[in-house]
């Protein structure tokens, strides 16, 4: 219901209407182009590779069914990820790099604009991996390089436009662009997914003690991604009282918000899509020993996929965590304001203090990342159910994305002003 009020109070405003309008714009124009075929493929071969729940079930998963029907939004923003890690990494190891995000806002454009040009590298890259792993299937009507070429141009020229249409979202819409494009080729798959699960009731391939244990597990997790997203750690500050004239400033205690999974969906998107790549290479070379290798162990069935993907979210937790939160700039603004953390002393005490306290909950929020993610392992296990739409990542992305953009709603609401309207 809070959910609704905030909708409608937002669509009084005509400048956040505006907004909410010009993303749900975006959004359709994205659903438009996900049924925008590639020239030169037999959907009905392609057909024929999915349904295991392997490497192009992700891929489709994360591009909402554009790549089962081959569109131009095939590759989705996963080229885009790829280059956006590429950078960030870059940017700690290259002092060049790092000068320039310091900048401020020119310097931050020239990386955006290097990130631009990698994602058309990266996805001619998989675009290629792409076409040859059809060509090799037989999936082309006319098997010649130059349908590989028009194909590979194709999916390039898509996950452009997507990576221009999440920027124009973040800017004039509501939410971040590249989330909420993610969010909605999940959500899309949402229905199909639940009939599919109904319609196998009547043969008998699945049980109510199946579906039911499916929807609570899913609840279940719901749930724990709320709590967990909305925790925070509230570490208490106290302001010294001053005396200017005849005021009296300060003299409040307030507290710092420091939230459990400080990351956000971050790590798990950047984890899932840098697992693509050795995936992507294996398709170049299809019958060498890396393809085996990586066909046995990062198979996404496999529990060593798993296991990597765990890791790989506990990496880029304290790797994301550790470029958007500075406790030596947090300490310092609290400093000069006049502030100190009850028991340690301004400055570099107050810093350690923070940074400590950090790492734990970056700790307690990347474990709590991997465990959604494996956590549907054991549901397979349990239920012999293979092909439902149990994927923690994707319920955890939807949960995240969903509660980010509307805290963004609710803040543009109270930054203008809104009378009717304020968050409990």
């Amino acid at each position: 219901m809070a959910m609704l009020e905030t909708l409608r109070n937002s669509l009084r405003l005509p400048g956040l209407r505006k907004r909410l309008l010009y993303t749900v714009a975006m959004l359709v124009v994205l659903r438009i182009g996900a049924h925008i075929p590639v020239p030169g493929v037999d959907i009905d071969r392609l057909g024929a590779i999915f349904g295991s729940g392997g490497f192009f079930d992700m891929i489709d998963l994360f591009a909402g069914g554009a790549f089962r029907t081959f569109s131009i939004f095939a590759m989705s923003v996963t080229p885009y990820i790829n280059s956006s890690i590429i950078m960030q990494l870059l940017t700690v190891v290259i002092p060049r790099l790092e000068e320039m995000q310091k900048e401020g806002e020119e310097g931050r454009k020239k990386i955006q604009q290097f990130t631009r040009y990698g994602t058309v590298v990266l996805g001619l890259a998989q675009a290629f991996g792409f076409g040859m792993t059809l060509k090799a299937s037989g999936a082309f009507f006319n098997d010649s390089w130059t349908t590989l070429f028009v194909i590979m141009v194709s999916l390039t020229a898509g996950t452009a436009f997507l990576m221009w249409l999440g920027e124009e979202i973040t800017e004039k819409g509501i939410g971040n662009g590249i989330s909420l494009i993610i969010f909605a080729n999940i959500v899309t798959r949402l229905p199909g997914a639940i009939q599919e699960q109904l319609a196998l009731v009547p043969t008998g391939d699945r049980n109510l003690f199946q579906l039911g244990l499916i929807a609570v597990v899913l609840l279940i997790m719901v749930v724990l991604v709320i709590i967990v997203t909305e925790g925070v750690r509230k570490i208490p500050v106290e302001y010294a009282k001053r005396v200017v004239g005849k005021r009296v400033y300060g003299g409040q205690r307030t507290h710092l918000p420091m939230k459990i999974n400080q990351a956000g969906v971050i790590p798990l998107i950047f984890a899932q899509s840098l697992l693509y790549f050795p995936l992507t290479i294996a398709n170049f070379m299809p019958n060498t020993k890396f393809a085996y290798w990586v066909g046995t162990y990062l198979d996404t069935g496999s529990i060593w996929f798993m296991l990597a993907n765990a890791a790989l979210i506990l990496f880029f937790s304290y790797f994301y965590t550790a470029i958007t939160f500075n406790p030596v700039d947090v300490a310092d603004n609290i400093k000069k304001n006049g502030g100190f953390i009850p028991g340690y002393r301004p400055g570099k005490p107050t810093a350690e203090y923070l940074e400590r306290i950090s790492t734990r909950l970056t700790l307690a929020g990347g474990i709590f990342l991997a465990a959604i993610t494996l956590l549907p392992i054991a549901v397979i296990q349990l239920t012999g159910v293979t092909d439902a739409y149990l994927g923690g990542s994707s319920l955890l992305i939807v949960v995240s994305v969903g509660i980010e953009t509307m805290k963004q709603i609710e803040a543009q609401l109270v930054m203008r002003h809104y009378q009717g309207f304020m968050r409990s």
